[in-house]
């Protein structure tokens, strides 16, 4: 009944909302179970000028958002099966940096301090004004590009990285790599030109719990060495023996 009525008070048409003609949109993932809610609110997003996608189970986007690169998550906190909270806590601890803002009907201070504490950039009652909701969007998006925009996207030669994005391109072309694999080109690719052992992957990478006994930096170097294979182009990641990898740039 929450959700029916946090959908009613968003209909109103957006106005004077749409983006900029020229620029990329956006993209939005909506993990909503109310599927009525989540219809209106690609449609409302929409016509304000962002991509909209729609899941409706939280592991589910969870799955999905270790594939894709979204803008923004807006997250429902009552899901089925596992709790937006949750949902969120696990993107955190995997080190998905993607804005979220929580729409919820749980509105309480202890709720929306469990909810900021998760990790939430932002944090919604329902119900909500849609023009509200495309102001917050915005917000959380100048927060997050703002401080750190020149250190988020690296570049080597025809390779870029957005860490922000969770995008990377080589020779204008869309690669999509898993988060870890981004991280770790991301890496390489900031000391185009130098060595970078092994140790130091793990330890940048990985963190300083990981046991480096493992060949899991060559498992990794692999997988990203095919996804960046573009006919034509030479493999960008040389092997130093015994000692780690370069990135030509």
């Amino acid at each position: 009944m929450r959700k029916r009525t946090a959908a009613a008070q968003a209909q109103p048409t957006v106005s004077g909302l749409r983006m900029d003609e020229n620029a990329s949109p956006l993209s939005v993932l909506v993990v909503e179970d109310d599927a009525e809610l989540a219809q209106l609110l690609a449609e409302q997003l929409g016509a304000a000028g962002y991509q909209v996608e729609i899941e409706a189970d939280g592991r589910a986007a969870i799955d999905l958002v270790a594939v894709r690169p979204f803008d923004v998550i807006l997250l429902d906190r009552m899901l089925p099966a596992i709790d937006g909270v949750d949902v969120l806590k696990r993107l955190r601890r995997e080190q998905v940096d993607v804005p979220v803002i929580l729409l919820t009907a749980l509105g309480r201070l202890a709720e929306r301090v469990e909810g900021l504490d998760a990790g939430a950039d932002d944090y919604i009652v329902k119900p909500f004004e849609i023009d509200e909701l495309v102001a917050r969007i915005r917000t959380v998006l100048r927060r997050r590009v703002s401080p750190n925009a020149d250190n988020s996207t690296v570049s080597a030669g025809d390779v870029t990285v957005s860490l922000l994005r969770h995008r990377v391109t080589r020779a204008g072309q869309p690669i999509e790599l898993h988060k870890t694999e981004i991280k770790l080109l991301a890496e390489l690719v900031r000391a185009a030109g130098s060595v970078v052992t092994r140790a130091m992957l793990l330890e940048k990478v990985w963190g300083y719990d990981f046991v480096p006994t493992t060949n899991i930096v060559d498992a990794y170097i692999r997988r990203v060495r095919l996804k960046l294979e573009v006919p034509g182009l030479p493999d960008p990641i040389a092997t130093v023996r015994g000692v780690g990898y370069m990135f030509r740039g």
